[in-house]
């Protein structure tokens, strides 16, 4: 074969590959061309709706298209996440999802109508915040050294409550208790209010939220931040202690992302990608997510996806070692 005919040949072939890549990156560039649905698996009113509506509201700003924002709250964030895993791969059906994504394959083993790392894509991490560990201020320690001390002393005899069995801020105090070598009773509430109204009347001693959560609490004298689990200071929570300075490597995450169905053509979830991470650097945004509490980073999906794979393995040993179920 002649050396022109190969450079031919290479030439063709290169050409056809370009044709063939040509409709996804024009897709891609041309998207969103109509409303997009954010399908959203938490209440209305919540941090992740909050969150999920300031870049919902900024992405249809920038792009020109509503990005609409539609809650299927229920079944630990499944109902919203079988919705998308089921919708058409084109771009405008997305899933507004949090931790329980990390949480369901194991806590769900077995039983869920999808495959949370196969058929849900992840396209950018909009949110990542510590859990926060919270009391009402009359009772009586304040620091953390101080609660293992107590509960030492007393095993079996203090109650936290989180918002549900399996929820990080539950995880967070049976790695608590595992680390510390203590018992704490864990207390699952269905919501947020009853919580508050049980903490701030002393009726239940202890919280792990989250820094949104616990921001909104603090306007109040009845209750006090002891700690948060980020390994570094928070904003915010100015004066606030990390858990990780009595127990190193304590460590704990709440997070929001946006994913896409399996198939989604990856010119376009880079795009999406793209969007996200320049709607979290406008000043408007950052501004708003400062003042919740809700830390943000410009991130890849690549990024995304080994931090998605890591914290789906942390919470898999969790739920063995700590032998969480669903009652």
């Amino acid at each position: 074969m002649s050396h022109s005919r190969t450079i031919g040949r290479r030439t063709l072939l290169g050409a056809t590959v370009g044709v063939l890549a040509a409709p996804a990156i024009v897709q891609a560039q041309a998207w969103p061309s109509k409303p997009v649905r954010v399908v959203n698996a938490y209440s209305a009113g919540g941090t992740a709706d909050v969150v999920c509506r300031i870049y919902c509201q900024a992405l249809g700003e920038r792009l020109g298209q509503s990005f609409t924002v539609d809650n299927k709250p229920g079944a630990a964030g499944t109902i919203a996440a079988q919705i998308v895993a089921r919708a058409p791969n084109d771009g405008y059906t997305i899933l507004y999802d949090a931790t329980a994504q990390s949480v369901n394959p194991s806590l769900f083993a077995g039983k869920l109508p999808y495959d949370t790392q196969r058929e849900l894509l992840p396209i950018a991490q909009t949110m990542q915040t510590p859990v926060t560990l919270v009391r009402n201020a009359q009772f009586p320690v304040k620091t953390v050294p101080e609660l293992i001390a107590l509960a030492k002393s007393k095993p079996g005899s203090l109650d936290c409550a989180s918002t549900g069995i399996g929820t990080v801020q539950h995880v967070s105090l049976e790695l608590l208790n595992q680390k510390a070598g203590i018992k704490i009773n864990h207390v699952p509430y269905k919501e947020m209010g009853s919580v508050r109204n049980d903490l701030f009347a002393g009726r239940i001693p202890l919280l792990f939220s989250n820094v949104p959560g616990t921001v909104a609490l603090l306007t109040s004298k009845d209750v006090t931040c002891m700690a948060h689990t980020g390994p570094k200071p928070v904003e915010v929570l100015p004066g606030v202690p990390a858990i990780s300075e009595v127990i190193p490597g304590f460590e704990t995450w709440e997070w929001n992302g946006l994913f896409a169905p399996a198939g989604t053509d990856p010119a376009l979830i880079s795009r999406l990608n793209a969007e996200v991470n320049a709607v979290m650097k406008m000043e408007s945004v950052a501004k708003r997510l400062a003042e919740l509490g809700a830390l943000t980073q410009p991130n890849t999906v690549v990024e995304f996806t080994a931090f998605r794979e890591k914290q789906i393995a942390f919470f898999a040993e969790m739920v063995k070692s700590a032998n969480i179920r669903i009652e």
